[in-house]
């Protein structure tokens, strides 16, 4: 079996665990950090919406591998320094990994000087399960946030997180739960949370897109 084909299998085997969760019109981003841009080639082939990466420097070096017209919707998923954010505005399709004041500004400045027609579509990340080493902005600032990237004319589409380190089972549904009752009460739609180990219990909480890697790709190279 071809790599293609086999990450092909691969999806169509999350999709089942999706929908045997009970999840309906669930995206998958596939996380293809650390893999070479032949893995962005296979997220298309095998019918993944998206394709994420976390780190600035081996994005910008895919982006030139694969052209724009070739390739799946680009979200961002690691932490964001805003001094690379210039480096990636014209890659990035969707930020998911908002979680404070300084890169709104910067991403609204670069939006409002943005020469061609476009939106700058965000997913405010949000640190659920109170963890001092995981991104995100505390639960109580997130109103603030979304506040003031829509008045920067940014696209605040949803909310993001990442399940408790620890994996354990119900802190896990408490932390998704909890960006459910958030995203309601916001009044946005997408709710970014389930990884490989999580993603019955993302769906079953409300999860409309996963990311997903390790289940599709396999064990992670070093380096791509």
């Amino acid at each position: 079996m071809t790599n293609q084909a086999l990450v092909a299998t691969r999806v169509a085997e999350l999709r089942d665990r999706i929908v045997r969760a009970g999840g309906v019109g669930v995206g998958i981003v596939a996380v293809t950090k650390t893999f070479g841009s032949d893995a962005w080639n296979d997220a298309k082939f095998a019918g993944c919406e998206a394709i994420g990466e976390n780190y600035a420097q081996e994005l910008i070096a895919k982006s030139h591998q694969v052209a724009r017209l070739d390739r799946l919707p680009v979200h961002f998923i690691g932490q964001l320094q805003t001094n690379k954010i210039k480096s990636l505005f014209d890659i990035v399709d969707v930020w998911q990994s908002v979680d404070r004041a300084s890169v709104v500004t910067e991403l609204s400045k670069r939006q409002m000087a943005r020469t061609s027609a476009g939106r700058c579509e965000i997913l405010v990340q949000v640190n659920t399960t109170s963890e001092m080493d995981k991104g995100g902005c505390d639960p109580a600032e997130v109103e603030a946030l979304v506040r003031q990237a829509r008045l920067g004319g940014l696209d605040v589409t949803g909310l993001m997180t990442v399940g408790p380190t620890d994996m354990d089972p119900m802190k896990t549904r408490a932390a998704f739960a909890l960006l459910k009752r958030m995203a309601t009460d916001l009044g946005v739609e997408q709710l970014s949370m389930g990884m490989t180990g999580d993603v019955e219990i993302a769906v079953e909480e409300g999860s409309t897109l996963v990311r997903v890697g390790t289940a599709l790709f396999g064990q992670r190279p070093h380096s791509i």
